[in-house]
């Protein structure tokens, strides 16, 4: 569930989350246009952080729309869910072994 990277038209994105030491499962999401960062999402604030101007507009339609909440209800509640479910399902087949 961790960082899967998408690619289409020159447009990339990776989103997820990772389990820390700690137990803490922070999530991050990531987007890019021809190799470069274009846009980010701060869960924290729950807000999309423009690379730059051309950017901006994105920025503006996604928080307009409710891509910030569906975006923070995925890495806070199901990425979270599914890693866990991920991580109990390779530790019982490692104890299998």
């Amino acid at each position: 569930v961790s960082h899967i990277p998408t690619h289409r038209g020159g447009f990339t994105a990776s989103n997820g989350c990772d389990l820390m030491s700690d137990g803490s499962i922070p999530g991050s999401d990531l987007d890019g246009y021809n190799g470069p960062d274009f846009i980010s999402f701060d869960l924290g604030s729950r807000r999309f952080v423009a690379a730059d101007s051309v950017a901006e507009v994105t920025r503006r339609r996604w928080e307009d729309g409710n891509v910030a909440e569906r975006l923070s209800n995925y890495l806070e509640r199901s990425c979270p869910e599914w890693l866990q479910k991920y991580f109990r399902y390779a530790q019982k087949e490692l104890d299998r072994q």
